[in-house]
């Protein structure tokens, strides 16, 4: 299994999930479709959890809680 990367959305700039190797992800955002293999590539993982956590301490730092 490959890594898993935290991307940028190239339109609303918001943090999302892609699996290395992938061509296109649809942002959960804006609905953007983003070519994964041009997009910024913010973080990347060994696993999908780890990468998780890291997407998560990510968004908290830049003050994306849910609270």
């Amino acid at each position: 299994m490959g890594q898993t990367l935290i991307i940028e959305c190239t339109r609303c700039g918001g943090l999302f999930l892609a699996a290395d190797g992938q061509k296109t992800r649809t942002c959960p955002y804006c609905g953007k479709r983003v070519d994964v293999r041009k997009a910024k590539k913010v973080a990347s993982a060994q696993t999908a959890f780890e990468a998780s956590e890291l997407l998560r301490n990510i968004k908290s730092r830049k003050g994306f809680n849910r609270e």
